[in-house]
């Protein structure tokens, strides 16, 4: 596991303990990352003799980072990703332009209002990505995290996950230079 995505993931706990939260984010997230690929679904790229949607290229930056800092998680998100790029692409080659924009926005406003409802509700705070935008980067990455827990595998991040956040926090050094186990002063 990468050091930066462990010190990444301690932090994005803090934010994230409520369970119905984490409910809110595994429907939020998927819809809103549906709803950012379905306008280039529409779209296709002729790449040396090869069709490829836009889809894939649009995402394909972030699906190289999630596959740096977790190969394992990175994999998972990449087989999730092809499929919501294929409800994509289905969605918009059976609606029209003006339905393919209409259902992208209704995604996008379910998917921010049930991130929403889970941080204010649930949590009591507003969403930690309005201070620190890699989180967003880190929704995926910890719903996989997750899954995978739930699934019996990756023994490594339910040790993280399942922490009390401080003790995580101490344990993940996350100030470099400083002894495991030792918490910041300004912690």
């Amino acid at each position: 596991m990468n050091g930066y995505f462990k010190r990444e993931l301690v932090d994005y706990l803090e934010s994230h303990r409520d369970p119905r939260n984490s409910v809110m984010h595994v429907i939020g997230i998927p819809l809103l990352f549906l709803g950012a690929v379905l306008p280039f679904s529409a779209l296709t790229i002729h790449i040396f003799g090869f069709e490829i949607s836009a889809a894939a290229i649009a995402v394909a930056p972030i699906m190289i980072c999630w596959l740096v800092l977790d190969n394992g998680l990175g994999a998972g998100i990449l087989v999730a990703a092809a499929l919501l790029i294929a409800v994509a692409a289905i969605i918009s080659n059976h609606s029209s332009t003006l339905g393919m924009w209409s259902i992208t926005c209704v995604l996008i406003v379910v998917g921010l209002a049930a991130q929403a409802v889970g941080h204010h509700v649930f949590e009591g705070r507003r969403p930690a990505l309005l201070d620190h935008p890699p989180h967003m980067l880190f929704g995926p990455m910890f719903l996989m995290a997750k899954l995978f827990i739930a699934l019996g595998f990756r023994h490594d991040l339910a040790a993280i996950i399942q922490q009390v956040p401080q003790q995580a926090l101490r344990d993940a050094s996350f100030y470099p230079g400083e002894p495991q186990g030792e918490a910041h002063p300004h912690s």
